[in-house]
Parts: structure tokens; C-alpha cells; sequence
């Protein structure tokens, strides 16, 4: 499978660094797809770090939400349960992680997510 090439590493100005930090966290904020969609469609010409971050957590907010889709008919079967419980976990802690890595200016990749956008 070809894996794009990383975005190039620049220092990001403050309000980049939030901008993609809240991209990040905007399934926390309650904004899930919207805010990472919004900053995406906006700095994709004048930022491209910005909006690489952003359409990350867009794919990754899209995979969450696909993945959880598949876990709803095996409820049924109650190992859909444990698997929603993980997914949610796992998607807090990417999260997390993802805002800590780009508040350090570091590029971020989340693991298992389809690459759907951009």
C-alpha cells in the first residue's frame, strides 16, 4: 500500500499550532467532523502543514464513525459491547495523543485509519 509522503516539518505559528490542535480535539469539543472539515477546506492553500493535520483528524474522525457503524449490528451479539468500549478508548487516547504531538510541532499519523480525504 503506498502511504503518501510526509507532510515537511515547519514551525507553525500559535494560532496554526491551535488551529491544528483543535482539529485534533474536536470530537472531544463536540464538533467531531465539522471543525476538522472546516479547517481543512480553509487553509489548504495557505497553510499546508494546517491543513494536512486537519484532514488527518478528518479521516481518522471518519474512520472512528465507520468503524463504530460495523460495531452496532454486533451488539446483538453482545461482542459488540467491548468492542464499541475499546473504539472509544481508542479514540480518546489518539486524540490526546495527536494534540500533545502537534502542540510539539511534530506531524502526526493515526494508526488504522482510512485515508479517505485529501
Amino acid at each position: 500500500m503506498n502511504t503518501p509522503p510526509p507532510v515537511p516539518s515547519q514551525t507553525l505559528n500559535s494560532s496554526d499550532r491551535l488551529l491544528v490542535v483543535l482539529s485534533h480535539l474536536s470530537a472531544l469539543l463536540g464538533v467531531g467532523l465539522l471543525l476538522p472539515l472546516i479547517i481543512y477546506l480553509v487553509k489548504k492553500d495557505d497553510a499546508p502543514p494546517v491543513a494536512a493535520q486537519a484532514c488527518e483528524a478528518l479521516n481518522f474522525h471518519i474512520s472512528l464513525l465507520l468503524y463504530a457503524l460495523a460495531c452496532i449490528p454486533l451488539v446483538f451479539v453482545l461482542i459488540g459491547i467491548p468492542l464499541l468500549l475499546g473504539l472509544s478508548v481508542a479514540g480518546l487516547v489518539l486524540a490526546i495523543v495527536a494534540a500533545v504531538r502537534a502542540s510539539q510541532n511534530e506531524p502526526w499519523r493515526y494508526p488504522l485509519t482510512l485515508r479517505l480525504v485529501g
